[in-house]
């Protein structure tokens, strides 16, 4: 099966033409990050004005480089949630206009599941591990999400939270400190850079959510702790201090995310462990995730770069596994802001008590 793929729900506009297994034939996507460079974040109105501009640019351009017309897909699918607004009705009023006009069956997919199944895709000319069975563990860290989740099937019912953040995601908190540092929009590629040259020992920061008990994650204590070291010390320059300070921030994220994955795949007893999401692209998370994964005897499955931030290809290829199993959205295609996978974690302070 050929799908078609639109992915608008943020500040990516990307189209992608992709087989039901995982064979990527274009990946499209286009960049925001200039529009929203200047605020220190992604202006909800500005990346649904960008979208409305490029969506079909970009849908033409991965047709084109797929080789096929729209007429020679089997079917569409587009991001309906979670995400801005606005972005996610410009991606779907777009899906279902070409779905309309072409009388194919269109789906819905859901961001957070595009990301949890991006280990699947196949692209041309680059190496990659072989993908994972079910089930598996996944730590999703992005921008406006980190959860760790049990993968039974790639159907939203068979996909289960197992702890998620209290309050900031693991990319937010980067793109946060790295705006108090005054280092630039996305943050996350900035620390990262400037902490392989720092030492992560040299700046002590409190670990955060050290409960070993406990699934959850919780940056916003870290991200308040590198302000009260701002201020006490003064904002750095562009020094060995600037490059220490990301580097002991960078290293108590990424440990607390790692720890945390390798004890959910370990309680889950599952042999694989995913990284999805943004956050995945970052060096430290990767490097120190193998080790630990070796450690553990534990198999880790991590997607090229290219797949782990947002794009059409995992969303095309989530929803070719609805329309195998015949599911069409055609007239029913709804977006919403929230995921629907069923979330666990609550957000704010205090202890958690089984209802």
């Amino acid at each position: 099966m050929l799908v078609l793929g639109i992915e608008t729900s943020c500040d990516e506009t990307g189209a992608a033409v992709v087989r039901s297994d995982g064979e990527v034939l274009s990946d499209v996507v286009h960049s925001q990050v200039k529009v929203h460079a200047p605020y220190g974040g992604v202006v909800p109105e500005l990346a649904s004005r960008d979208h409305l501009r490029n969506v079909v640019p970009v849908v033409r351009e991965a047709l084109s480089r797929a080789g096929v017309t729209l007429a020679e897909v089997d079917g569409l699918a587009v991001t309906c949630r979670p995400g801005l607004s606005g972005a996610l009705l410009v991606g779907v009023q777009a899906a279902q206009g070409l779905a309309w006009a072409q009388g194919k069956p269109i789906v819905g997919v859901d961001h957070l599941v595009g990301h949890l199944l991006a280990v699947f895709l196949r692209f041309a000319n680059t190496e990659q591990p072989a993908p994972p069975e079910f089930p598996f563990v996944a730590l999703l860290a992005s921008g406006g999400h980190t959860a760790l989740y049990r993968a039974d099937g790639p159907e939203v019912s068979r996909i289960h939270e197992l702890g998620a953040t209290r309050d900031d995601a693991a990319g937010e908190a980067f793109d946060k400190v790295a705006k108090l540092l005054g280092l630039g929009y996305p943050g996350g590629p900035i620390i990262d850079r400037l902490a392989k040259e720092g030492h992560a020992e040299a700046v002590d920061l409190p670990a955060p959510m050290r409960r070993k008990d406990s699934l959850e994650f919780s940056f916003s204590g870290l991200k308040t702790n590198v302000l009260r070291w701002v201020e006490k010390h003064g904002r750095p320059g562009d020094d060995q201090t600037l490059r220490d300070l990301c580097a002991a921030f960078q290293r108590r994220v990424v440990d607390s995310l790692v720890k945390k994955a390798v004890t959910a795949a370990q309680r889950e007893g599952v042999r694989a462990l995913v990284l999805a999401g943004g956050v995945a692209a970052n060096r430290e998370l990767r490097e120190s995730a193998r080790l630990a994964s070796e450690a553990a005897g534990i198999r880790l499955v991590v997607p090229p770069f290219k797949a782990c931030t947002d794009n059409a290809a995992m969303i095309a290829y989530a929803g070719a596994q609805r329309l195998l199993r015949g599911e069409n959205d055609t007239g029913l295609l709804r977006m919403s802001p929230n995921t629907a996978l069923p979330r666990l974690t609550r957000k704010g302070r205090g202890i958690r008590r089984e209802a």
